[in-house]
């Protein structure tokens, strides 16, 4: 724990470092599209996508250090169904645009960082709308084994190659070349932070399934 500490504050320091100089950069070359016409504005237009881009990727360390130092004297317990429901509002445009069928099953009260279980929930549902397919569908459901909760998430995907499927919880992996890869490293950071853990199936008619375990 001690090693993820520091870690997160390295992280922490370095983002507050960057993010100032990118967000200038992105604003001087949005000034000058403005004030000039002509040849230049392709040019700028570049330097202004690769700011938005370093961007992303800032926050999404940020909120990765953020993920690494979670305190346990946070815990409490709350109802899960009720950080669920707190992540599908946060979710409701995606989810109305793209026509996603969201759907879930009894949820238990467990002893977590509701913020941050919310987190996760929201992480994995947007990942599971993603990557579904014509006609998305995601189903949540949790049951109680060997003294621990395990939550499943289900799309209706393609899935992922066999051997990808550890990759994808890496931080900045990409598979569909969105985003800045660190959604499901960060899942991976809260829920071993409340003693859990978390991994990908395929299923057996297509789809992918992310599964996480808290303790009962």
């Amino acid at each position: 724990m001690s090693s993820d500490r520091e870690l997160s504050a390295f992280l922490h320091r370095a983002c507050h470092d960057l993010r100032t100089p990118v967000r200038a950069v992105r604003a001087h070359a949005e000034l000058l599209i403005k004030q000039h016409t002509g040849e230049i504005d392709q040019p700028l237009s570049f330097i202004i996508d690769g700011a938005r881009k370093a961007d992303l990727i800032v926050d999404a360390i940020s909120a990765y250090a953020g993920a690494l130092e979670i305190d346990p004297a946070t815990f409490q317990p709350t109802r899960s169904d009720v950080m669920l429901r707190a992540a599908l509002t946060r979710l409701a445009t995606a989810i109305r645009e793209s026509h996603t069928e969201v759907t879930y099953g009894e949820m238990p009260r467990v002893r977590v960082n509701p913020d941050r279980l919310t987190q996760v929930f929201e992480l994995l549902i947007r990942n599971a709308i993603e990557h579904s397919g014509p006609a998305p569908s995601v189903h949540i459901d949790a049951a109680e084994q060997g003294g621990m909760w395990m939550f499943a998430v289900r799309d209706q995907g393609q899935g992922v190659e066999a051997g990808e499927i550890e990759r994808i919880f890496h931080p900045f992996e990409k598979l569909n070349g969105k985003g800045a890869g660190m959604g499901l490293a960060i899942g991976r950071a809260i829920v071993e932070a409340h003693g859990g853990k978390i991994w990908a199936e395929n299923g057996e008619h297509g789809g992918l399934t992310v599964r996480f375990t808290l303790p009962a």
